[in-house]
């Protein structure tokens, strides 16, 4: 007998088991709903991409962590390591197809060989909502009511958005003379609050003079609100400029919707990708703040240029999926659900499995999920299935039940039973109840 191959799998990729795969289900379909209520619509790009198309524009860190290589034909591809790079290309290729301002929402897997950690991966799911075609104040701050809108619609209430603009921070890199090692900067910067202050100031030593790092470091601490912080951002940037400005328009639509309390300017907030070129976004959950960032993005007006000389500016966010559901979990939030039946017909009699499933085809027009039982055992066997995958209701139909067209219904949650009543009637208690 030949050896048997072990079922081992690749580290930082995983199998999901039904609980789990129900739950991102679940999350998945809320938030595809709350994006088509702001008007945006489903896109897909391939897997795979020309290398050429996916590194144009990622940076040094991200190049290091795609996976690579040569397909069948000798071309050099890659797996695309995140939704919004294959999104630019999309959009300079299909945008004669495309209507602007094009609002798109994509919710699939990529893929980076970097480090595993608490809720990251190296195959994870994104959850991206853009707008391309426009640069305005309004678009800015329409993500950032999306991505506390989703965050809401998924019951995750204590939250903070953080943002900033890349703009400010770049023009205090120009008045320092420093704009040369910007990208090293940015991405030192954002490692803040894993490394520490310390560890920072130490960084950027080794790019730009203790003055400058030390000013920098000043830089990014927020101060006790956001007018405060702006003000101090706008003096050490050289003064007034269309990026303060945008960032002043946008309190004024966060204080007309009332959404103070769910947003603060946070000058650290950098992003690492280097295709950002006006605001920056991060989304911590407040009551686990260590698990890092849930759903971030920004503003990139230049990404498109890589594929077409039109000008086709945008803004979005990408919501981690793993790393929420990692921490929904961790705060006992996430749902444990094992199946999705809502009713199980039970094996009584084997000459009824023609009269089950016609049975089940009955509840399933109605909207209840219905599976049958595919063998006549126990009852408390049968009962045991239905319990450990919680299913709610079970359906009890013999030889008598048969002849007298009726059915027993039992609640498993509470262990009521309605017996010898019609379908019809199973049909309509069974669809008064919340599932």
């Amino acid at each position: 007998m030949a050896n048997k191959i072990e079922p081992k799998i690749l580290k930082g990729f995983r199998d999901f088991l039904p609980s789990k795969e129900i739950e991102r289900k679940r999350i998945i379909g809320i938030l595809e709903k709350n994006f088509e209520s702001f008007g945006y619509v489903p896109i897909d790009t391939p897997v795979l991409e020309y290398t050429e198309v996916l590194l144009g524009k990622g940076g040094g860190e991200t190049d290091k962590q795609v996976y690579r290589f040569e397909d069948n034909g000798g071309r050099d591809v890659s797996m695309r390591f995140d939704l919004t790079v294959p999104f630019a290309r999309y959009m300079a290729k299909n945008r004669n197809d495309l209507h602007l301002p094009f609002k798109r929402y994509h919710i699939n897997k990529v893929w980076r060989g970097e480090n595993t950690q608490r809720g990251r991966y190296r195959e994870f799911m994104q959850c991206d909502f853009d707008i391309v075609g426009i640069d305005s104040a309004s678009a800015d701050f329409e993500i950032l009511m999306m991505m506390r809108d989703s965050m809401k619609a998924i019951e995750v209430n204590d939250v903070t958005v953080r943002f900033s603009h890349r703009g400010v921070f770049n023009r205090l890199l120009g008045r320092l003379r420093i704009s040369e090692s910007s990208v090293e900067i940015l991405r030192i910067v954002d490692k803040l609050g894993k490394i520490g202050e310390e560890e920072v100031i130490s960084l950027l030593k080794g790019l730009t003079t203790e003055e400058n790092a030390r000013e920098i470091l000043d830089f990014i601490k927020p101060a006790d609100s956001n007018e405060t912080t702006l003000d101090k951002m706008e003096k050490a940037a050289g003064g007034a400029d269309e990026d303060t400005e945008r960032l002043r328009t946008i309190f004024g639509y966060i204080e007309e919707c009332g959404m103070e309390d769910f947003f603060k300017l946070d000058p650290s907030i950098t992003r690492g990708l280097d295709y950002y070129t006006g605001i920056v976004y991060e989304t911590f959950l407040n009551e686990l703040p260590g698990i890092g960032s849930v759903c971030s993005g920004g503003r990139y007006n230049n990404l498109a240029s890589l594929y077409t000389k039109e000008e086709l500016p945008g803004v979005g966010a990408a919501i981690g999926l793993d790393r929420l559901l990692a921490a929904l979990e961790e705060l006992g939030r996430a749902s444990e659900k094992q199946s999705v039946t809502d009713l199980l017909i039970l094996a009584q009699d084997d000459k009824l499995f023609g009269h089950y499933h016609n049975l089940s085809r009955r509840f399933r027009e109605a909207g209840i999920n219905c599976e049958v039982y595919h063998a006549k055992k126990k009852i408390n066997t049968q009962f045991k299935y239905a319990e450990a995958k919680s299913i709610p209701f079970a359906l009890i139909c013999g030889a008598d039940e048969f002849a007298s067209g009726t059915v027993n219904i039992r609640d498993l949650r509470n262990r009521e039973s309605w017996d010898g009543i019609t379908v019809n009637d199973a049909v309509t208690r069974l669809s008064g109840f919340n599932k």
